[in-house]
């Protein structure tokens, strides 16, 4: 038994570092291409639309990356707190959830404060009813 979970282990980081390896090594290369693509066929509005669909992407990674350090940060822990962590949600929408149910710590309501003068509303905006409901591991 311990072996399966030490070669599952080994092959998660495998994996992980394949994949952060290529990110690192290929994203710039396809950002700049479609900098330059886009901007080069006069598509300002397509070049808009992909900045919004990377910053969610983004969003959505760093809310599992950071998940540990979001939840103690940024939450109050009782019921009905929504934790960090689900692959298929941004940062916002978690906020927006918690916000709803005054589950935010102060630090989490300041970055709360933050999005709002940025962009009215954000995390309200930015819910995701469809997401399954995440709790916390450990």
């Amino acid at each position: 038994m311990k072996n399966n979970l030490a070669l599952d282990f080994m092959k998660s980081l495998l994996l992980f570092g394949i994949a952060f390896v290529l990110l690192v090594t290929t994203a710039p290369i396809g950002f700049v291409y479609t900098l330059v693509r886009q901007i080069f066929s006069l598509k300002f509005r397509w070049l808009t639309i992909y900045f919004i669909e990377v910053a969610i992407a983004l969003d959505a990674a760093g809310n599992v990356l950071m998940q540990h350090l979001l939840n103690d940060m940024l939450l109050v822990k009782k019921e009905p707190t929504y934790y960090f962590g689900n692959k298929k949600e941004t940062i916002s929408s978690v906020l927006g959830k918690n916000e709803l149910t005054n589950t935010l710590s102060v630090l989490g309501k300041a970055l709360n404060s933050f999005l709002n003068a940025i962009d009215n509303g954000h995390a309200l905006n930015s819910i995701q009813y469809d997401v399954k409901r995440w709790r916390e591991d450990n």
